[in-house]
């Protein structure tokens, strides 16, 4: 692998959200270590309610699967609502259902980075934790630090986690390293 490619997943229908200006920020770390990147946020991943058993067929779910598929890691970021990541991202989660019979299934040995944003660090918090238990569940590898961000502080809340999001992105390129070199 010469070039990796990070894919980021999640936001809002928002254009201008937090979530997705974080992960937006995220990729451009990615690109910074040479990765190229695919940012789904928005219409990217409004899919219909997720259907065990469903085959995908939308060109939108076509399109978020194919890009999983060839990622050599993940970024999840969700804003923060009512204590947990919103319905939105893990539905676009549970489509991920449809790689379960794939040689790499899901996120099998992906690292994965994670970025919960909300109006007070409560709710950022256990977004993380519930984005980090998912993350397992999709036998993802989440990276040591996740970033939780505060947006009531402002809008300077992302800029301010910056060092943050160069750590965990960092950390993704450390556990792709020896794939690099390989």
């Amino acid at each position: 692998m010469s070039q990796p490619h990070i894919v980021a997943l999640g936001g809002t229908t928002r254009p201008q959200s937090s979530t997705g200006r974080a992960l937006a920020a995220a990729l451009k770390v990615a690109e910074d270590h040479g990765a190229r990147t695919t940012l789904l946020t928005g219409d990217a991943i409004g899919f219909p309610n997720f259907e065990p058993g469903s085959t995908g067929g939308e060109p939108n779910v076509e399109a978020f699967v194919a890009a999983l598929r060839s990622a050599d890691g993940v970024i999840v970021g969700s804003p923060g609502y009512h204590g947990t990541f919103s319905g939105m991202v893990k539905n676009a989660l549970d489509y991920v259902e449809l790689m379960a019979g794939d040689e790499r299934p899901y996120f099998h040995g992906l690292p994965v980075g994670l970025i919960a944003t909300a109006a007070g660090w409560q709710a950022a918090v256990s977004t993380l934790i519930g984005l980090r238990s998912v993350t397992h569940a999709l036998r993802g590898w989440p990276t040591p630090l996740g970033v939780a961000i505060n947006t009531a502080d402002g809008p300077d809340a992302i800029p301010r986690a910056q060092p943050q999001i160069e750590i965990m992105v960092g950390q993704m390129f450390a556990f792709l390293a020896p794939r690099v070199r390989s």
